[in-house]
């Protein structure tokens, strides 16, 4: 198969697929190896760009997912009367933030983390298809394990969750140390 008819077939992919596709079912599907499919999907990306189209492909773990641009976005919500989903509320944002940084995690992980209960949250996310279950944990009761998912990349603009900012790193030493000074020159 030619350089030009592996493109061609991966877009036709992606294309009738609607959903992301992992690298090795492409690769699997086009009889070449992953480095090739990767090459390939590379060149499809600066093909759309330099074009300036209105679609490109993104990368979401190991899969790869025909999208529209964002730039769009408007644009297509009006032709396709779609309402601009509400914001998540800040209890839904810290939820995801210990789900996408501790993940998988239990519900009484997250419990435990905000002091506070989140079944109701945990069910919203779910329901948006930002979080989703990854199995059990072994322990009594088999509580139930969250994650987050290829839509949850989608949305934050990410292909996975390494690219996640650091979290700031708070030291209690360093607190305690600043405190310590100014007590004793209280004292005198």
């Amino acid at each position: 198969m030619s350089e030009i008819n592996i493109k061609s077939a991966i877009e036709a992919i992606l294309f009738a697929s609607g959903a992301s596709v992992e690298l090795s079912r492409l690769a699997q599907a086009l009889e070449i190896t992953e480095e090739e499919v990767q090459h390939a999907v590379c060149e499809l990306i600066e093909d759309y760009n330099s074009a300036q189209r209105g679609i490109t492909i993104i990368k979401l773990k190991n899969s790869y997912q025909m999208v529209s641009k964002k730039e769009y976005a408007p644009q297509i919500r009006t032709v396709m009367d779609l309402r601009r989903n509400t914001p998540l509320s800040q209890a839904a944002l810290e939820v995801l933030a210990v789900v996408a940084y501790n993940q998988p995690v239990t519900k009484a992980f997250v419990e435990q983390v905000r002091g506070v209960d989140c079944s109701g949250v945990i069910g919203s996310l779910t329901a948006k298809g930002l979080v989703e279950e990854k199995g059990r944990l072994e322990l009594p009761g088999r509580p139930l394990l969250y994650g987050t998912t290829e839509h949850f990349l989608r949305c934050f603009n990410i292909s996975s969750i390494d690219e996640l900012p650091p979290l700031p790193e708070t030291d209690e030493t360093d607190k305690s140390e600043e405190e310590q000074p100014q007590s004793e020159e209280n004292q005198l």
